[in-house]
């Protein structure tokens, strides 16, 4: 789903939260992949294997877990892949296609939640990418345009259901028959603990997946709290709500340390009550027997810092120790208690203004986009989506100058411009920022680069005037500007039917 589409569907409603399914992410290579929560097992790191002989090269071998035997397969080797060294990253995924298996990837970035919106039929896309081994595609999750879901059971009929060696290595090893539900594992018990597992100053902990609402990225801004404790970080705005955000590191008195690309928010929700909880990563889903917990040591229980703490996990034969949190003693923490107090005051006198404006006058809403130092707005109706600008475009011979390139759009060939070439400005290096904002100008799909979307915003307008006759064309593309004078800001808003002139759209056509 578009960031745009994204907006509008969440202002549908709090209850569209509700809906969803969990996926588990992970890279193997260059390429980010997708498997749905309920086949996952656990997720580990890659045991130890005893190699099996006449074997295909992707079957690394056999591994012993916890008195099973569980058949350990290489992803990278499956997809033709240089093969690597395991390293800290380096992890299992543990499915039930019928037996267990283990399969090895790059790594695991993150367990998330995702709206049926943003899952694409794989019939949707079958003219552009090979769907054999595909179940569909998930859009504009964990800072991915598109994220493949990769079909398991299919990649292993497709792989190992012809090899009668494996069948045979498998079945004797194991007493497993693989693809089949003859010798299909024992269902787990009841008393089976599932965590997410995460990282904090090279310290591990964990929380029961029931009380984890979604895992985030850490946004840009964070907007600061007048007076807060400095556990409290800020707040962000998820789902059309205002969200606390407290710092882990801070709340257990650890050293601070900036966010960077593996800090990530986890989104605790207890009650009816959602707080973030920033980390330095998150690790991985354990699946871990009840017995396996064990209670704090008296002398430590005793200890107020520790009292979210509730229990130890003592992995790996005692080498892997995990400090499991009680959700509900965290949420209870004075730090969380005065993040909640601060956002929910916030949030209302924010909700009590928009009814006041609501009341007095109409408004527009805008999409804010910035080039170099100013600010430019856009009625958010005239933007199809919001996407990332690729790290190539396809170049066309013998196009327009104004045209930087072109781009596979789901299927459909994109058009995409640089808008500060078109406004006059010097051009920069590409950067992470940098988006393609996608307008419909007389019917042609065209995607203009701006340096960074800003945030979508709705104004009175009474705050909106026209603006000063410079020249001729400044008059027919920015007719009109927001004065915020309160926030010292001034919005330059643009035409979207006038980015393009009547022979410019004629070449374009062409080109697409």
């Amino acid at each position: 789903m578009s960031q745009i589409q994204a907006i509008h569907t969440a202002a549908e409603g709090d209850e569209l939260q509700a809906q969803g399914r969990q996926f588990v992410t992970f890279t193997v290579g260059q390429d980010v992949f997708a498997v749905e929560m309920l086949p996952v097992q656990e997720i580990i790191r890659v045991p130890d294997v005893v190699q099996v002989p006449l074997t295909p090269p992707a079957l690394n071998g056999l591994a012993n877990l916890r008195g099973n035997v569980l058949p350990i397969i290489c992803l990278r080797t499956l997809f033709n892949l240089e093969t690597r060294e395991v390293d800290d990253s380096t992890r299992a995924i543990v499915l039930n296609l019928g037996q267990p298996l283990g399969f090895v990837v790059d790594r695991v970035a993150s367990v998330i939640m995702v709206e049926e919106e943003q899952i694409e039929p794989v019939t949707n896309v079958q003219a552009t990418i090979d769907t054999q081994l595909l179940t569909g595609l998930l859009k504009q999750v964990a800072g991915h345009e598109l994220v493949m879901i990769l079909d398991f059971a299919a990649l292993v009929r497709d792989s190992f259901c012809q090899n009668d060696v494996l069948q045979r290595a498998v079945a004797a090893s194991a007493g497993l028959t693989l693809g089949s539900g003859e010798g299909e594992a024992e269902e787990e018990t009841s008393d089976e603990l599932q965590l997410v597992s995460f990282a904090v100053a090279n310290q591990e902990y964990a929380i029961t997946i029931e009380d984890v609402q979604e895992i985030v990225q850490v946004p840009e801004h964070i907007v600061s709290v007048p007076k807060a404790a400095r556990h409290v970080r800020g707040v962000m705005t998820l789902r059309q709500r205002l969200l606390p955000l407290v710092s882990l590191r801070e709340m257990f008195c650890l050293p601070g340390q900036a966010t960077d690309e593996r800090s990530r928010i986890l989104v605790v929700n207890l009650a009816g009550t959602s707080v973030g909880i920033i980390l330095d990563s998150v690790n991985e889903v354990l699946r871990v027997p009840a017995s396996q917990l064990e209670p704090m040591p008296p002398m430590l229980a005793r200890d107020q810092n520790l009292a979210e703490i509730t229990g130890l996990c003592r992995l790996q034969d005692g080498k892997r120790l995990v400090s499991v949190i009680s959700a509900e003693r965290l949420l209870q923490h004075q730090a969380v208690q005065a993040a909640l107090h601060a956002t929910q005051e916030d949030q209302q006198v924010e909700e009590d203004n928009l009814e006041q404006e609501d009341s007095v006058d109409d408004e527009e809403q805008l999409v804010v986009f910035r080039l170099g130092n100013e600010e430019y707005g856009v009625p958010i109706d005239s933007v199809q989506e919001i996407v990332r600008v690729p790290d190539n475009l396809t170049h066309v011979p013998k196009a327009p100058g104004f045209v930087e390139g072109v781009m596979n759009l789901r299927g459909v060939v994109l058009p995409v411009i640089d808008q500060r070439r078109r406004f006059g400005l010097p051009s920069i290096e590409g950067n992470d920022r940098q988006r393609i904002m996608v307008f419909v100008i007389n019917e042609l799909r065209t995607g203009f680069i701006v340096d960074s979307v800003a945030e979508v915003l709705k104004i009175s307008r009474s705050l909106i005037e026209p603006a000063p006759s410079l020249s001729s064309e400044q008059q027919r593309l920015f007719g009109r500007v927001a004065n915020l004078a309160v926030h010292k800001r001034m919005i330059q808003l643009v035409e979207p039917r006038q980015l393009l002139a009547e022979q410019e759209l004629d070449a374009l056509a062409r080109v697409a």
